[in-house]
């Protein structure tokens, strides 16, 4: 941002002079020399609007580029319609204007449409509230603490792929019904909904109705045609990301500071997730479940695999709930940070309902190399519950073997630049 243009939504008094500079309108200053016609130096001038700030206030129909070096503001729910691609090249920051209920600002992609949004190591793209007072360049927030949520909506891709619910499409959470960009689901496997690499999403899940709020990141029925890899997720009010079924894959993801869920599965989501970190918020607002994996909700039937994962917990968060006949595979995961379950009457795993239970019977919920650095004096199978301690094993902190490769967030991401990641 240049120095004395406007900054969007800021309050600025300006006292009028008779300096004049081209291009400018006004000015403030200290130690004017009226005689002289010049300032000390402080003389800040603003022009009349600042073109590297560009309000969208419409939905996106026809093919659109974003561009670096340039803030956009969401001014309500904006959707990238059917037939459309959206570019967001490398630096960009995008950031929703304040607003719940129906008014809550968010980025929609719909079902044929795409969002090509490849940020880099060096520039990732920055999704956010107006309230932040970040710029192109910047990497952590100025002005805001990585607990605030619910300043804005959120990130919604939404596609063609398989979901398990009563019939084969659905209305997304957090989208009126009303809006037919809110669809999901669909019977195409590989279906594709662009390239999403190198984003932050920050300060978002805007109530839109009691107890309903919308995710950092909402996945649904995304194909495996859809690349995404290099997410963070940082202080959202309802969950950082959650899948509603499809297949696709996501590749480094890390969630700091969910007030709900850090990762939520639900509708037989069938992709991978590989290479996470989730670090919970304790206190009045905290993560409720690193993990919470639900079952299918209709015929269709199929399982995710979770791997190479780093839970940092609180005291008042739980690790995981797998619960309405939860299917799928855990493996290489590692906790630390959690508090007895016998007193806390938190930080456990646990398998809800007959239908979780007998699919880890079966066969069909696998639990491997669950690792954790317990509370002192706590047994494994205080914590993992109903037979997975079977596959878990305590160690000291710092001396686990499976994980997260935190590497894969160096630089780019607020938590690692917070030294958050320094496990």
């Amino acid at each position: 941002m240049k120095i004395g243009t406007l900054l969007l939504g800021a309050a600025l008094t300006m006292t009028a002079v008779s300096c004049k500079k081209e291009g400018c309108t006004d000015a403030t200053a200290t130690n004017y020399d009226e005689k002289a016609k010049k300032d000390d130096g402080s003389c800040q001038y603003a022009q009349s609007e600042d073109e590297d700030v560009i309000k969208v206030s419409s939905n996106i129909t026809s093919n659109t580029t974003w561009e670096t070096g340039k803030v956009y503001v969401l001014t309500s729910r904006i959707a990238v319609t059917n037939g459309a691609t959206l570019t967001i090249q490398p630096g960009v920051i995008v950031k929703g204007e304040a607003g719940t209920g129906a008014n809550a600002t968010a980025l929609i992609i719909a079902r044929g449409a795409k969002l090509n949004a490849s940020g880099t190591a060096t520039q990732p793209i920055i999704f956010t509230s107006i309230a932040d007072e970040i710029q192109p360049g910047q990497i952590a927030s100025p002005n805001l603490d990585p607990t605030m949520n619910g300043l804005w909506g959120g990130l919604i891709v939404l596609g063609y792929a398989p979901i398990s619910a009563d019939a084969e499409t659905a209305q997304i959470e957090g989208i009126p019904a009303s809006d037919p960009n809110g669809l999901y689901g669909g019977n195409n496997v590989a279906d594709n909904s662009g390239t999403i690499q190198y984003i932050s999403i920050r300060h978002g899940g805007a109530n839109i109705g009691e107890g309903n709020e919308i995710n950092g990141l909402t996945l649904g029925g995304v194909g495996n045609g859809t690349v995404i890899e290099n997410i963070e997720v940082i202080g959202n009010q309802d969950d950082g990301i959650e899948w509603f079924g499809g297949s696709v894959n996501v590749k480094n993801a890390v969630v700091w500071n969910a007030s709900d869920d850090a990762i939520d599965t639900d509708q037989a989501w069938s992709g991978t997730l590989d290479n996470f970190v989730v670090i919970c918020v304790p206190g009045s607002n905290p993560t409720d479940h690193a993990l919470e994996i639900d079952g299918p909700e209709g015929a269709y039937l199929a399982g995710h695999t979770v791997q190479n994962g780093t839970i940092k917990g609180s005291a008042d968060s739980e690790i995981g709930d797998f619960r309405d006949g939860a299917r799928g595979t855990f493996k290489n995961i590692y906790a630390f940070g959690f508090p007895d379950p016998a007193t806390a009457g938190k930080g456990d795993l646990s398998l809800s309902g007959t239908a979780t239970q007998t699919n880890f019977a079966n066969g069909d919920l696998v639990f491997e190399n669950l690792q954790i650095t317990p509370a002192s004096g706590v047994a494994l199978s205080a914590i993992f519950l109903n037979g997975t301690d079977a596959h878990a094993t305590s160690v000291s902190q710092g001396a686990n073997t499976v994980g997260a490769t935190t590497s894969a967030f160096s630089g780019w991401s607020w938590a690692s630049v917070a030294g958050q990641l320094n496990f």
